[in-house]
């Protein structure tokens, strides 16, 4: 018999409703991953046109078969050090809150399936410096620890009102 969804049509069950696929991908020394269907697409890093007093995690815009989009290094706005781009670098095209934004990243790992359970909440920290909102959970798989982000919190709020100034 298949399973059915809340609204009576068939769907999964819910072993499988619970699993979640994450494109992963490295950020200095840590994974992190990204929901897979915010994806559109991944892309080698080619350097974007240069927008003038942007900050500085905003590289700047490439056109992207005729949609400009703008290009943001998640390594600068973590602050995780220097970036440094070479033929490993790539831009990680996502469609978040219905527009393209490109996300640099050191370098693409994997898809991975997470269920429910290899998933832990994120940790609460004392520190106000700290900020955990843009981070959904911590997988694990063999051992490893993934950094699940939440894209649609890290690049809907105060970020892409700046990128908005920046890009228009």
């Amino acid at each position: 018999m298949q399973a059915q969804t809340m609204s009576g049509q068939p769907g999964v069950s819910g072993a499988e409703a619970s699993t979640s696929e994450f494109l992963t991908f490295r950020l200095g020394g840590e994974s992190y991953g990204i929901e897979i269907l915010k994806v559109q697409e991944i892309r080698g890093y080619q350097t974007p046109t240069s927008i003038a007093n942007a900050p500085a995690f905003i590289k700047g815009v490439v056109n992207l078969r005729g949609v400009i989009v703008p290009i943001l290094d998640l390594r600068i706005k973590f602050q995780l050090g220097e970036a440094r781009y070479d033929e490993f670098t790539v831009v990680i095209i996502l469609n978040v809150a219905g527009r393209m934004v490109g996300v640099v990243v050191d370098s693409v790992s994997d898809v991975l399936a997470l269920s429910g359970d290899a998933i832990r909440p994120t940790p609460e920290f004392a520190s106000a410096t700290f900020d955990t909102k843009y981070i959904t959970g911590l997988g694990t798989v063999d051992e490893q620890m993934i950094i699940l982000l939440d894209i649609e919190k890290l690049l809907t709020g105060a970020d892409m009102a700046l990128v908005d100034g920046a890009v228009h």
